[in-house]
């Protein structure tokens, strides 16, 4: 996701682009030397290991984080550092932001998004959230939450069906019909349907995010008995296949336990 967003920056900005795993370099210079920092990293993990390179951007330098993390990680991080620190969680894969076509749910005070306006707006399009860096991130994650909650639902529900005697494709455009219709049956279903498990997202990852809001939940006392499920059988699917690209494979584990693949349909 970094090679085409750093491609379009540079289209109109001088970029200055540090990869640790393909690309020597010292990220803490770099920063050093930045008006604006914008990283794109794996998730929460790697962005705590950004704590050095934040205390090298001079003062009121803008922070701008296109990751998908955990909205608690601005102020454990940057603290009360005399920046602008912008949340800009990125929705869409590879493909999108080769298309500058990504969605950014966005968080922070009103002058620093109107600061990161310009570099977002070039890459796609922009909601913003809240006040908070963390906004755009808790509103990410929801989003998220949701679509993994659907795999689940989805795959159980055609599983039935089929096993009762149903055609999957069929009953597929019926679901989509009704009243639990959703963005996964209308554009990714026939993926699953196919046995592509969408391997453009990790796993681990997955886990990763629904692990976070399950903490989230704790911290704040509210109820999160249904998506603590979902999250227990993506961990579940975790230990199965390891970490692997797939954010579908939660749908393998369930048609493993089934006995039977929904392509068979």
């Amino acid at each position: 996701m970094g090679a085409p967003v750093a491609a379009a920056l540079a289209e109109r900005w001088a970029v200055v682009t540090y990869d640790p795993q393909h690309a020597p370099g010292d990220p803490v210079s770099i920063a050093s030397g930045a008006d604006v920092l914008v990283t794109v990293l794996p998730g929460a993990a790697e962005a705590r290991e950004l704590a050095p390179v934040l205390a090298a951007l001079a003062p009121g330098s803008l922070w701008l984080d296109l990751t998908s993390g955990d909205p608690r990680l601005y102020a454990e991080i940057a603290g009360t550092r005399a920046i602008d620190v912008v949340g800009a969680p990125m929705a869409g894969g590879p493909s999108a932001a080769q298309q500058r076509l990504l969605r950014f749910h966005v968080g922070g005070s009103s002058a620093a998004v109107e600061r990161a306006r310009p570099l977002l707006e070039l890459l796609g399009t922009v909601e913003v959230i809240g006040p908070d860096p963390g906004d755009g991130q808790t509103a990410k994650l929801l989003a998220n939450l949701l679509w993994f909650g659907q795999v689940v639902a989805v795959t159980e529900a055609l599983l039935l069906g089929q096993s009762l005697g149903l055609d999957v494709r069929a009953l597929s455009t019926t679901l989509a019909r009704g009243a639990g219709g959703s963005v996964f049956i209308d554009e990714y279903l026939d993926s699953l349907l196919d046995g592509d498990y969408l391997e453009t997202f990790g796993l681990d990852r997955v886990v990763e995010e629904l692990d976070t809001l399950a903490s989230l939940a704790r911290q704040e006392g509210v109820p999160f008995e249904l998506s603590e499920l979902v999250a227990r059988l993506h961990r579940e699917a975790l230990e199965r296949f390891g970490a692997v690209d797939g954010e579908l494979l939660a749908a393998k584990l369930l048609e493993e336990r089934a006995g039977r693949t929904l392509r068979e349909g």
